[in-house]
């Protein structure tokens, strides 16, 4: 069975709105802050945090994409941009998808990189278990 875990921009976050394109553009400065990374301890880390390749299918223009692995030890993720229905106010969101098949490694990976860009965005972030993380500034 599936799984999903919703990044929300709410009150008080970075921006108000994220396209498909600005949630790779996050993922790309992820990467490039793990190569970064990696420079300083002296291997390739950035294979080895972000063990995927971003892949877009034609019938899925510019509603979602998937990050496939690049090992046995990750299949894939799924993400997408939606608007979500929150207190009668609709909300713009981000999507994180574990499809059936899914491995563990593809679930930690779905967490990490959820909290990474919720924090950068200061977003409302509910994880894969349900729990809640608010980064963004409340009063």
């Amino acid at each position: 069975m599936s799984q999903s875990a919703f990044i929300s921009l709410v009150a008080g976050s970075a921006v108000s709105e994220i396209t498909l394109d600005g949630v790779k553009e996050q993922l790309r400065e992820y990467r490039e802050q793990m190569e970064l990374t990696g420079r300083q301890l002296g291997w390739d880390y950035a294979d080895a945090a972000f063990p995927y390749e971003i892949q877009q299918k034609p019938e899925a223009e510019n509603s979602w994409f998937y990050l496939k692995g690049k090992n046995p030890l990750y299949r894939n993720i799924v993400i997408g941009v939606a608007q979500r229905e929150k207190d009668g106010t609709p909300v713009p969101s981000i999507q994180v998808v574990l499809p059936d098949g899914s491995t563990h490694g593809d679930k930690a990976k779905g967490n990490e990189l959820c909290k990474w860009i919720g924090k950068r965005l200061q977003a409302e972030v509910r994880m894969f278990n349900g729990r809640t993380i608010y980064f963004n500034p409340r009063k």
